[in-house]
């Protein structure tokens, strides 16, 4: 796994603490559900890491077919 990979990794554990720890905090408020869509959206940056933003760049320029687009890349990478 290398360091980039670890970065995204660690980006979505902090994002997913961060909309945990304040929904207790709130206590009740509406303005708890606000976090629930980031805690939602740290859960593929967790598992998966930096896939993740080749898939979003794949699906913004427009590729239909993105997960082939994605282990394409991962095979240029291992070349």
């Amino acid at each position: 796994m290398t360091r980039r990979d670890l970065r995204w990794k660690a980006a979505g554990l902090a994002l997913l603490t961060l909309s945990c720890a304040t929904a207790p905090a709130l206590d009740g408020s509406l303005l708890a559900l606000a976090f629930l869509p980031i805690a939602l959206l740290a859960l593929p940056l967790l598992l998966h890491g930096k896939r993740v933003g080749q898939m979003v760049r794949a699906g913004w320029r427009g590729h239909g077919r993105t997960v082939e687009v994605v282990h394409a890349a991962r095979l240029r990478h291992r070349r």
